[in-house]
């Protein structure tokens, strides 16, 4: 009965606070459409210039190979190669594409034609796909264009598993949903203890006849049901406005998430019995948790590409665990089996952080 009066204060409070109520609905809503469209690695109408030195029929092709993929814009036409740089330097394109003279011939009587792509490398992420779009590009051209003797001896069929049309939604939605459940759990809970010190109430809470234990775990109930509606609000957003594909179990992604809720809430508990203000606390708990989660989880960047001591970092934000969890469920259609390693290290923090903010809230009363 204690416990559940402790859990009913905090519904009144939140019910009663229409700044709460707006990161609970809105913001998680607002951010997923702001950055599920923001966010797009799929590049499209990349400019580029063509010097054509055949001015061939199949010259023309090429070119309309090009601009037809949707990938690539042709901005110009200029005279000759040495005009790519100025080009370049205006920032007007981002690729450059020089046919030789002869190339309608060459590709009928040689065995290989020399096209040259000629990429800006001021962002290299931009170039290395300006390289891979041209080299699809070419090999479909060459595979309608040129007589089967004159094919390359090793003939490459790529495949892509999971993500078949390199939709960069599917790979960022999912993203966003750990780094906004992870967020807003954590700005919720922490300024729980902290509202009680700013309004003067913590007082008469200790003094009621209440385990410290109850304490937080009564103000951790409430968030739970919240942050769960959060976690729906997002991936249905991402499921209906981003087509992201769903192919696992809808009940073991909603254990997965019920399970990340545990170390997201009370991480925000432990911020809050540091905390002095609501302020202060909810500052730091977006420090806290955007950052870490956006660059050290594999939300973005490869994990195995980072540095050591990264890696070692990544392994105690709940956001990596997550992240795991839900792309196997909606991608891969990967079981509770398979994820159960995650659910145990997001066990692990939710356990650690939950003792370490018991343990402070024991310290502040004493």
């Amino acid at each position: 009965m204690r416990l559940w009066a402790i859990i009913k204060k905090e519904f009144f409070h939140i019910l009663r606070d229409p700044r709460s109520l707006g990161i609970i609905v809105l913001m998680p809503l607002l951010m997923v459409l702001i950055f599920g469209y923001a966010i797009n690695l799929n590049l499209k109408n990349i400019p580029i210039a063509v010097v054509d030195n055949d001015h061939s029929a199949d010259s023309r092709r090429l070119i309309h190979a090009f601009s037809r993929s949707g990938y690539f814009e042709v901005r110009a036409y200029p005279a000759n190669a040495a005009d790519f740089e100025a080009l370049f330097r205006a920032g007007k394109i981002k690729g450059g594409l020089t046919i030789p003279r002869g190339f309608a011939t060459s590709i009928v009587t040689q065995l290989e034609t020399p096209v040259q792509i000629i990429v800006d490398g001021s962002d290299g992420n931009v170039g290395q796909t300006i390289l891979q779009y041209s080299e699809a590009i070419l090999m479909d051209f060459s595979a309608r264009i040129t007589p089967q003797q004159m094919q390359m001896p090793i003939e490459m069929r790529p495949r892509f598993w999971y993500n078949e049309t390199l939709q960069s939604a599917n790979f960022i939605v999912p993203g966003l949903v750990a780094v906004i459940l992870m967020m807003i759990s954590a700005l919720l809970t922490s300024i729980t203890i902290a509202r009680e010190k700013e309004t003067g109430t913590l007082e008469q809470l200790l003094a009621a006849p209440v385990h410290p234990v109850e304490i937080i775990v009564g103000k951790v109930v409430p968030y739970i049901a919240l942050a769960l509606l959060d976690g729906l609000i997002i991936i249905g957003a991402g499921l209906l406005i981003f087509d992201v594909p769903f192919r696992g179990s809808a009940v073991v992604l909603l254990m997965g998430t019920l399970i990340y809720l545990y170390p997201c809430l009370a991480l925000g508990l432990l911020i809050s019995t540091l905390s002095r203000t609501q302020q202060v606390a909810m500052m730091q708990a977006l420090i806290i948790t955007i950052l870490p989660s956006v660059m050290l989880s594999g939300f973005i960047f490869p994990i195995a590409s980072m540095p050591k001591l990264h890696q070692f970092i990544s392994s105690v934000i709940p956001a990596t665990y997550y992240l795991r969890i839900i792309r196997g469920v909606l991608l891969k259609g990967a079981d509770a089996a398979s994820l159960a390693p995650q659910a145990l290290g997001l066990l692990v923090l939710g356990t650690v952080l939950l003792g370490l903010a018991v343990k402070q809230f024991k310290v502040k009363i004493d």
